[in-house]
């Protein structure tokens, strides 16, 4: 498509002389902004789609991909339920839990609110979100009426360790003669567990199955069965075999898309606007290599023309400053790939040594729900990007260029 006179003449046009420097000026901070556009550009989706996976993980880690309930009333034949459950294809595991709001409360006072889950010991197996992050006791001892797992959120609350006790709250009480009691009962810790997400840290807590059904008063009951599968990005089989296993028993069945409904959508929506508003970076970017072509081809009239009466045709010349534009925007999308590539796989490492440096938190867990900054480099988006920087860099340079092919050689000579 490029001869190689053409691509020397190019690369001669690149190289600034003497009184060109202003117009080469324009063109390196033309190629930097397109290297900033793009590396920024994969950046943030990047971090985006880490955080993304990252809460994910941690939240299906806890509350399993499918979830089915008692159509009104809790599931009284739960086991029979659960076994049905864990024999259907794509089934991974399956187990009941026992689930509900409370008041918690320290042995040194203070109290908050959050959430109390009964559930046995092999459902506890099938969540390593917590088993693989007992930071302190241990799990096995999570068995009779009066034993509790906490997370360190709480365990720091609250100033307990294992072997403190603290006081679970039902807010609805017991009815006696003279109203309502609140509903109050001590629990041994026996373990503490830290999933890195302070949400949960901070207001989760596991009860043995029984002592959760005792403490809400649902005796032989489950509020839910917790199912996770093999493939939770395509769930629509598990769920209907699910409904066609329990034929007799009325359930609601949701997945973790409907669970997490808002979530979803407002990363979604997040990611668009940064995707459109980090563009526009590039966009700025290629109206310089627009502005500096421009004056490059005015620049260059005498030798343009001169270049035609020595018989190059309007298409080479086209061809020229066409290469010298796509030049520097197809080098300044590599190296800002290169930039945004590399930034993503030591970006905690360079969270944490401007950390040091500055002396400030970067990445709160108390706000961002995460200890670490997460990154997870999505190669459909990067060669979305690379694709749009491209393109803009070639289309950045066809008016310029077309301009400098209609130059009339004795026009332009006659004006020298």
């Amino acid at each position: 498509m490029f001869n190689a006179f053409e691509r020397k003449v190019a690369a001669r046009y690149l190289r600034a002389r003497r009184g060109e420097r202003f117009v080469s000026v324009i063109a390196i901070f033309s190629l930097v902004g397109i290297a900033l556009g793009v590396a920024t550009l994969i950046i943030v989706m990047s971090v985006m789609n880490g955080f993304r996976q990252e809460l994910l993980a941690q939240i299906l880690g806890l509350n399993g991909d499918v979830g089915v309930y008692g159509a009104g009333v809790p599931l009284t034949n739960y086991q029979d339920i659960t076994d049905r459950i864990r024999q259907i294809h794509g089934v991974t595991a399956a187990f009941p839990i026992v689930q509900d709001e409370v008041l918690m409360s320290g042995p040194q006072g203070g109290a908050t609110g959050g959430i109390a889950r009964g559930i046995t010991q092999e459902g506890l197996q099938a969540l390593p979100t917590v088993e693989n992050h007992v930071i302190a006791g241990s799990l096995s001892d999570l068995q009779g009426d009066g034993t509790i797992a906490i997370g360190s959120g709480l365990a720091s609350q609250f100033g307990v360790t294992v072997g403190s006790t603290i006081s679970l709250i039902l807010p609805q009480g017991k009815a006696t003669i003279i109203g309502t009691i609140p509903s109050v009962q001590s629990f041994k810790v026996v373990a503490v567990f830290q999933t890195g997400m302070e949400q949960y840290d901070s207001s989760f807590v596991f009860l043995p199955l029984g002592a959760a059904q005792t403490l809400f008063q649902q005796p032989n009951a489950a509020t839910q069965i917790q199912v996770f599968v093999k493939d939770p990005d395509h769930d629509s089989q598990v769920k209907q075999d699910i409904v066609n296993a329990l034929p007799d028993t009325p359930v609601n069945i949701q997945d973790w898309r409907q669970n997490n409904n808002s979530f979803l959508a407002a990363v979604t929506v997040e990611g668009n606007v940064m995707f459109l508003i980090l563009a526009l970076i590039i966009v700025v970017a290629a109206f310089n290599v627009i502005s500096s072509l421009i004056m490059m081809v005015k620049d260059k009239a005498r030798d343009i023309a001169i270049l035609r009466t020595m018989g190059a045709s309007s298409g080479a010349i086209l061809r020229i400053f066409l290469m010298c534009g796509a030049s520097v925007g197809i080098l300044g999308t590599l190296i800002g790939f290169g930039i945004g590539v590399v930034f993503c796989a030591y970006i905690e490492q360079i969270r944490e040594f401007v950390q040091r440096l500055t002396g400030t938190p970067l990445f709160d867990p108390t706000v961002y729900y995460l200890e670490s900054l997460p990154a997870q480099l999505d190669w459909h988006q990067v060669t979305e990007v690379l694709v749009l920087s491209f393109a803009l860099s070639i289309l950045a340079t066809l008016y310029p260029s077309w301009r400098a092919a209609r130059i009339d050689p004795i026009e332009a000579l006659r004006r020298e």
